[in-house]
This record gives C-alpha cells, sequence and structure tokens, in this order.
C-alpha cells in the first residue's frame, strides 16, 4: 500500500503539519480549478443562486427575514463555498444552529433548496464534472442538516432524514 509522506514522520513539527495542510489545501484547489470551479465560478453562481433564492415563493421570506446585509451574506456563502470546493479554511461558522433557528424548516424546504442549486448550476455549467462535484456536495450538505434538524428534535429515529432529497 502507498504510504503518503507525512506517515513516515508520525511526530511532524508545527511547520510541517502547516506545510502539509497547505499543500492539500492547493491540490483540492488545483483539481477544482481544472474542471471549472475557480473563484470566478464561485462568485459567480452564489450571486445567482441566491438572486433565485431572494425571488423564491418558498424560500425568499425565509431568507428575508433573517438577512439584512445581502453583500454580507454572499461575502460569507462564497468563503463558505470556497472551503467547501476548494478546501480554503476561510469560513468559520455554524451552520447546523442556524439551520436549528429556523422553525418548520424540513425536507420540502431542503429538496427545493437543491433544485434550485441544480438549476442555477445547469445554466452556469462550465464541465458536468464540475456539476456533479458542485451538485453532490451540495446534496451531503443538505442531507447532513436535514439529518441534524431531525435528530435535534425526534432523536436517532430520524437519523437519515435526508435519503429521500433529490440527487444533481
Amino acid at each position: 500500500m502507498a504510504r503518503h509522506p507525512h506517515h513516515e514522520n508520525p511526530n511532524p513539527t508545527p511547520a510541517e503539519v502547516h506545510a502539509h495542510a497547505a499543500a492539500a489545501r492547493a491540490r483540492k484547489r488545483d483539481e477544482a480549478n481544472a474542471i471549472g470551479i475557480d473563484e470566478d465560478f464561485i462568485s459567480d453562481f452564489v450571486e445567482s443562486f441566491y438572486a433565485r433564492i431572494r425571488d423564491d415563493a418558498l424560500l425568499g421570506p425565509i431568507f428575508a427575514e433573517r438577512i439584512e446585509d445581502w453583500d454580507s451574506h454572499l461575502a460569507r456563502m462564497k468563503r463558505f463555498w470556497r472551503s467547501i470546493l476548494h478546501n480554503s479554511g476561510e469560513f468559520s461558522g455554524n451552520p447546523m444552529a442556524r439551520h436549528l433557528a429556523i422553525p418548520g424548516i424540513g425536507e420540502e424546504h431542503f429538496a427545493h433548496w437543491l433544485e434550485l442549486f441544480y438549476e442555477t448550476l445547469r445554466n452556469l455549467e462550465r464541465t458536468p464534472e464540475a456539476t456533479r462535484l458542485v451538485g453532490t456536495r451540495a446534496r451531503m450538505i443538505a442531507d447532513s442538516l436535514l439529518t441534524g434538524i431531525a435528530v435535534h428534535g425526534n432523536g436517532l429515529e430520524k437519523a437519515r432524514a435526508g435519503r429521500n432529497l433529490p440527487y444533481v
């Protein structure tokens, strides 16, 4: 079995750990860039997607109740998606806590969010690989949030609450 270089040193220095993490972030960013997921794409996608959200009859009011400064929110979402897609490490926050605070949010909201997300992805598609990667990550996030909300409200009996969410 091939070993990663960091396995050769079981006690790396902080500088070695930092260098390894930086190299891993660079690899992930380069892989994403190679299929069209660069910073411009992420920015354009976030702007387009949240413009749709703001105009949406189901989701628009939920966001309008919670977001006063859209420029700040969009900047935050761009940091979030760069962290997810480029492993940039620049996002800090607790999306689960934010979603737990929304009364009545459920599968219909997450499924609709994903459908809008996927439509936006297809409209801006650079490569099919990029659409699959970004869409898959979005579904994993939606599944995780929906499952966390269900577990918080109903215990472990709802541990796979997102199983019926749509795929890209």
